[in-house]
């Protein structure tokens, strides 16, 4: 997984990590990955600073755990969505408040293509949805949240990150003991197709869907469901702050540096706003269903605050909002924009 060792190169130079092991199937890479680390220097006994193995993922890690070797942080970067695969074993050699970063390449199963490949990887079937992207973050959480509650652990995601780019969903989780929350933050999304509107159902609620614009038996087709997933929130506010302010000592962040990871994680904390449900609103969807232009972000956030509203940017897709307010809310907003 460890590909050529950059990133495991990285984790020695930026992070300062005492000990890296750094793993990849693939033993033609080998040479390239020693070239990599071998800019830090390996040290030996006790001392030493990090070895290459070429072991299936879940027996490197398997046998971590047979030696009681447990780590403080398991980076799961693999293709598609064979990271969930190599879960359970990675809890398993994981220190109590550790860390994971799963990984996730599969966009067809977050856009509801794939929902059998979803079911079997994840646990979740994935219907298709306006905010497919966020829901491969939240089935990935979901999928980590499962494995964890088998062997008695519980997972919260400190944040969450979706990149088009691959499409990549990369998501760090801290373990602790505890069970699956019976009533909370995993559970099932529903989706109206008909209104827009979308809302969280518990398990007990199965079977009892409807959404309020439906009044008939065949309304209720227009209805569409996935789970289940992690319904809560993608990010700990807390950790993104000490994530900023860690970024601006070392200089990362800054009028002498880029803006790109300032921007992300300021709109990151911005999402962190508890008052916040799962999902975003496209405004080209809120812009069609109200049969005006599509209003600007500034505008409309501005509009949803003066009335009350919880309301952010989404830095997953950028042509839209996560709000508390349900999508008739918008509708008339962006009506009321444009003078309708």
């Amino acid at each position: 997984m460890c590909g050529c060792g950059i990133r495991s190169l990285r984790y020695l130079v930026e992070s300062k990590a005492d000990f890296v092991l750094a793993n990849d199937a693939n033993e033609s890479h080998r040479r390239v990955i020693l070239d990599n680390l071998a800019q830090v220097e390996r040290l030996e006994g006790e001392k030493k600073r990090w070895i290459v193995t070429h072991c299936e993922a879940n027996r490197i890690l398997t046998d971590c755990y047979l030696q009681r070797d447990y780590f403080d942080y398991i980076d799961l970067d693999s293709f598609g969505s064979d990271s969930s695969f190599f879960l359970r074993a990675a809890f398993s050699s994981l220190k109590l408040d550790g860390l994971v970063y799963v990984t996730s390449t599969d966009g067809y199963s977050s856009g509801g293509h794939r929902p059998f490949h979803s079911l079997s990887a994840f646990g979740a079937y994935v219907r298709p949805m306006p905010y497919a992207n966020e829901l491969g973050l939240r089935i990935l959480i979901g999928g980590a949240v499962r494995e964890a509650s088998v062997l008695g652990y519980r997972v919260t995601p400190l944040f969450s990150y979706y990149s088009y780019h691959g499409p990549v969903f990369r998501v760090l989780l801290r373990m602790n003991r505890g069970k699956l929350p019976e009533k909370r933050d995993y559970g099932f999304i529903c989706y109206c197709n008909r209104c827009g509107n979308s809302q969280a159902v518990s398990w007990d609620e199965l079977g009892q869907i409807r959404c309020p614009c439906n009044n008939s038996t065949k309304d209720a087709a227009s209805l569409v469901v996935s789970g289940p997933l992690w319904t809560g929130p993608l990010h700990s506010g807390a950790y993104i702050m000490e994530m900023l302010n860690l970024a601006e000592q070392w200089g990362w962040v800054g009028k002498d540096a880029g803006t790109g990871l300032e921007k992300l994680l300021k709109r990151m904390l911005e999402e962190s706003d508890p008052r916040l449900p799962f999902g975003y609103i496209k405004l080209d969807e809120v812009a069609s269903r109200a049969q005006t232009n599509t209003p600007s972000i500034s505008t409309i956030m501005s509009s949803l605050h003066k009335e009350g509203y919880a309301a952010s940017r989404s830095h997953i897709a950028h042509n839209a909002i996560k709000t508390d307010c349900p999508m008739a809310g918008c509708i008339r907003i962006a009506k009321k924009i444009h003078g309708c």
